[in-house]
């Protein structure tokens, strides 16, 4: 049986952790290409949940007004707000989004996870895309990362998301041998633009996986 710290962590560790995403990674950069796609061009509001630096608001579109908040917020801007969103509902003053994403967000919130994507369901447009992605804990080479306070199947977070979403689509991040994303640019490159779900590969090989959500 795996032990999984249930602690919360507090803006005093995220306001360091967060310097390690002030450059895009190779998750991100497949996220803004999926917000990139799902706008199509049209104005449209996203709210990043959990968007540290907001590094991902360089990787979009200038159609796509960008909103983030954090638990941790270094350089305050008009469009960031600083809450910790695990004590606080989820909220940007009294804004709907046409897209919201959580990168790297379900693994921290322990208890509340239902709550949470109760919250966003509520501040999803009625034709809205919300991207989440979670880790794939099914991976054969399975590595929890310490502060992890919500380790699950994948079908345990499926069925979570379901509850609230029609999740219209699901596949891996990337696929690896071992449980990290890609970094060296061979297989950076190769798997960049790759989207697919493979049955029983991508369950044992999948790094995390994107959950592309419509509202119910």
């Amino acid at each position: 049986m795996i032990e999984v710290n249930d602690r919360y962590y507090k803006r005093d560790f995220w306001v360091d952790e967060n310097l390690k995403y002030e450059r895009p990674h190779f998750r991100m950069e497949k996220a803004a290409r999926l917000a990139n796609r799902i706008a199509s061009g049209k104005p449209c509001d996203l709210l990043d949940v959990g968007c540290g630096p907001a590094t991902l608001q360089g990787l979009l579109h200038p159609n796509i007004h960008y909103y983030g908040i954090d638990i941790a917020i270094q350089e305050p801007e008009s469009n960031l707000i600083e809450m910790d969103f695990v004590e606080e509902p989820i909220k940007f003053q009294d804004r709907r989004f046409d897209i919201i994403v959580t990168q790297g967000v379900f693994e921290y919130i322990g208890k509340v996870q239902r709550q949470k994507l109760s919250e966003i369901h509520d501040l999803l447009s009625a034709d809205g895309t919300f991207i989440a992605t979670y880790v794939n804990f099914d991976h054969w080479n399975r590595n929890i990362y310490q502060p992890y306070n919500n380790v699950q199947s994948f079908s345990d977070f499926y069925g979570s998301l379901k509850e609230f979403f029609c999740v219209d689509r699901h596949f891996p991040t990337s696929h690896r041998w071992y449980h990290d994303e890609p970094h060296g640019r061979v297989m950076w490159a190769l798997q960049k633009h790759i989207n697919l779900n493979v049955p029983i590969i991508s369950r044992l090989f999948g790094v995390e996986y994107f959950f592309i959500c419509s509202a119910k």
